[in-house]
């Protein structure tokens, strides 16, 4: 999960400051839009000519598969209907629901700062190139550091990951709501892009620790719906915030809300991480 993830956001860093560079040399169009149509002609070819298809292995897994020895997971069998699914990953199961939950909070803060830290940067007077610099700043340490917090989270497990790495993204809010200049917004920016990488693959990682191997790629699906919906509600609900009360207003709503999950999560998320044998 970490390495798949750090090379997704590793990218997003480079973009943005490719993006960034583009724009300060050549407008905001068409020079930026180019560089994606590029990326996804790219994209096309190499899943097309290299991607193997890996359903053989989920098939594999499941016929070994040994339920948990404490029978937390006895209802989470082979044969639960899609509606059973839906209704554990998003809102009864404990780990399940939890990771769904600290996921959309999660693509919360960065639909946020998708569409509300260029416009806070800009009307403090920096330029093009150092808000390209400071958005790179979030996906680049959340790409790189995915590479550690990944392996971290199968040696140490997966909750205590969850829950600090939501404490310091409300922590990276309220620096960067609180401050006025590139310092502050740089350090912030670094923080949340840290407590992102903690959560991130770990998120991931829960879901596969807890969904069953015949249902595993449903599960995950509910998953990515309830956390993509977070690019949305950020992008919205940051929105609405900024009208009302204005920029710094809704980050430091974002970070309210972090907090608050980080607090859930810890309460209901057990440690899902499979115990060592051998």
């Amino acid at each position: 999960m970490g390495l798949n993830e750090a090379a997704g956001y590793g990218a997003v860093a480079v973009s943005s400051l490719l993006a960034g560079y583009l724009a300060g040399q050549y407008g905001l169009r068409p020079a930026p839009y180019l560089l994606g149509l590029f990326y996804t002609a790219l994209a096309l070819l190499l899943s097309a000519a290299f991607v193997r298809e890996t359903r053989g292995h989920a098939h594999l897994e499941s016929r070994g598969h040994t339920p948990r020895a404490d029978g937390i997971h006895d209802h989470l069998h082979h044969d639960l209907p899609d509606r059973q699914i839906l209704l554990q990953t998003s809102l009864r199961e404990p780990a399940l629901s939890s990771a769904s939950l600290a996921g959309l909070v999660n693509n919360l803060n960065f639909g946020l700062s998708w569409g509300l830290f260029p416009l806070l940067f800009a009307t403090a007077g920096l330029p093009v190139e150092q808000v390209g610099l400071l958005f790179a700043l979030y996906p680049g340490v959340w790409g790189a550091g995915q590479l550690v917090t990944g392996a971290l989270s199968d040696r140490i497990g997966r909750k205590h990951l969850i829950t600090a790495g939501m404490g310091l993204q409300a922590a990276a809010l309220t620096l960067i709501a609180a401050s006025i200049g590139f310092t502050g917004w740089a350090a912030g920016t670094v923080l949340l892009g840290a407590g992102t990488a903690m959560v991130y693959p770990t998120l991931l990682a829960v879901v596969g620790d807890v969904a069953h191997p015949a249902w595993r790629g449903r599960a995950i699906g509910i998953y990515r719906v309830c956390r993509d919906l977070g690019y949305a509600a950020g992008a919205i609900l940051g929105g609405i915030t900024a009208d009302l009360l204005g920029l710094h207003a809704a980050v430091w709503a974002a970070a309210a809300l972090s907090a608050a999950t980080a607090a859930v999560v810890a309460g209901r998320l057990y440690e899902t991480l499979p115990p060592r044998t051998g």
